[in-house]
């Protein structure tokens, strides 16, 4: 290593020289044999791995359209199931609503029936009524009659 050291000859220069070439010539083998030994196959594992991540991502974000999709579909099923169910409880209703609306007018027209046969009862009673009423009145009208004159009315004696 004489020949690098003589040409230095122990003092700074600003001015270059043969040493400035055998810097130049280190630079250049060590950035030859580091981008051999270190920087190439790191940059290989560096791609490598990116790919592998790239890819993972690829498959990650499909998987998470997939679970979108997914998603979306049983929710449109879900909205597709309640609104079936609320259109049968609808209908149920409205049916129960029917029958209970039915039942009401039966009851509405028996009700009216038996009011009709209660007042026609009713007026059968008073009717007889008035009859044994009228009878009972004159035929007590004739005992009060008789014993007020003292003597036995006849039925020439009434009118």
């Amino acid at each position: 290593m004489v020949f690098p050291l003589g040409l230095a000859e122990n003092s700074i220069q600003l001015v270059p020289d043969g040493t400035l070439l055998l810097h130049v010539l280190i630079i250049l083998v060590m950035v030859y044999v580091l981008n051999a030994t270190l920087f190439k196959p790191i940059n290989r594992i560096l791609a490598a791995r990116e790919k592998r991540t790239r890819g993972r991502s690829t498959e990650a974000q499909d998987i998470l359209r997939n679970v979108s999709e997914k998603l979306a579909e049983y929710e449109r099923a879900l909205r597709a199931a309640r609104l079936e169910a609320y259109a049968f409880t609808e209908r149920e209703r409205a049916g129960e609503m029917q029958d209970r609306q039915r039942k009401l007018d039966e009851m509405r027209a028996q009700l009216v029936a038996s009011k009709a046969l209660e007042k026609e009862a009713i007026q059968g009673q008073a009717q007889a009524a008035r009859v044994t009423l009228e009878v009972d009145a004159r035929r007590i009208a004739v005992e009060i009659g008789a014993l007020v004159l003292s003597r036995p009315i006849t039925h020439a004696d009434i009118n």
